[in-house]
């Protein structure tokens, strides 16, 4: 058998396959079943501050006792950050992969509050899942990447354990935001985060939300930006993210220069099987293209490593419509 290992972040997994944060890794027993169908690691369910904010602010307005107000939201604050950590510990207690905790604030101070907690419950990495959508007219360019920056390095400055940064691709200069990132600590990045979508029921006149899960057309991008930034940034650890849904979709994301794939909406569509499925038909391709371990070809096909990186900057459809009625 070929050797599926690879080192992510610091991190030393048994496979490249990534269980990404989501509603799937909220409970221990599950998380421990994917580690048996061979997980490299697991990403547990993101802590939300605006999310306990707004469990806090619920209850207090079924309480009726506006008075209370600083006691309930404390109170919620407290119990939804001590159930986390239970979710770290008693998943540690079960899994011998690693556990990385996730969380996404907005106040400075919390970032720092949360993760301080996560390692000493003995997550063995964190996540910062940061996005804030810009619609100011007035903001000014680069205001946007100075803010992961800080966050980051107020992070790294308090605890001591791996810390990784998930990106929206809706990022300008995506390779001079990572290389910000790496030179401040960041011990690797996720390309790339997908968020809530918004769509319109036109019957009912309302906002709704749009199809939570990923397809195989998102891998495109999630492809393009990880052959970039692998090719131009080397030393950067990189788990693609967002449109990988089989074993050749793993393969893929290795050659543009990942060192590991995150994986959720075919895990909720077809289980932890998938995750064994899919290593099989990896290590049997690694088999019959010779490949002993998996950074034999990490990066065979990205970016520094192409006859013509212009393929991956190409943005038009010149080749396949302009000759075409």
């Amino acid at each position: 058998m070929a050797n599926l290992k690879t080192q992510y972040a610091g991190l030393t997994l048994q496979s490249p396959i990534i269980v990404s944060s989501s509603g799937l890794t909220m409970h221990p027993e599950r998380n421990k079943e994917f580690e048996k169908a061979g997980a490299g690691a697991i990403v547990l369910k993101s802590l939300f501050e605006e999310q306990i904010e707004m469990q806090g602010d619920t209850m207090l307005q079924e309480s009726g006792y506006p008075e209370a107000a600083d006691y309930i939201r404390g109170y919620v604050k407290a119990n939804q950050v001590e159930n986390y950590l239970n979710l770290i510990r008693e998943t540690k207690a079960l899994c011998t992969v690693p556990i990385i905790a996730s969380i996404n604030c907005y106040r400075a101070d919390t970032w720092i509050e949360f993760a301080k907690h996560l390692e000493e419950a003995g997550a063995d990495a964190l996540e910062l899942n940061v996005f804030e959508l810009d619609t100011d007219i007035h903001s000014k360019g680069g205001e946007m990447q100075k803010l992961y920056v800080n966050i980051l390095k107020q992070v790294k400055k308090e605890i001591s354990i791996p810390v990784t940064v998930k990106l929206g691709k809706y990022t300008s200069n995506l390779p001079a935001l990572v290389n910000q990132l790496h030179a401040n600590g960041a011990n690797g990045v996720v390309l790339f985060n997908r968020f809530y979508r918004p769509d319109i029921d036109i019957n009912s006149l309302q906002i709704v939300s749009g199809n939570v899960f990923s397809n195989h057309g998102d891998l495109s991008d999630t492809l393009r930006w990880t052959a970039i930034v692998s090719g131009k940034l080397p030393n950067v650890s990189i788990s693609a993210s967002t449109g990988v849904h089989d074993w050749e979709d793993v393969i893929k994301c290795l050659l543009a220069g990942a060192s590991a794939v995150q994986m959720c909406s075919a895990l909720y569509t077809h289980g932890a099987e998938l995750i064994t499925q899919i290593l099989t038909c990896v290590d049997e391709w690694m088999n019959q293209e010779n490949f002993k371990a998996i950074p034999d070809f990490i990066g065979r096909l990205n970016y520094a490593n192409i006859p013509n990186p212009t393929l991956y900057e190409r943005s038009q459809f010149m080749k396949y419509f302009s000759n075409r009625d």
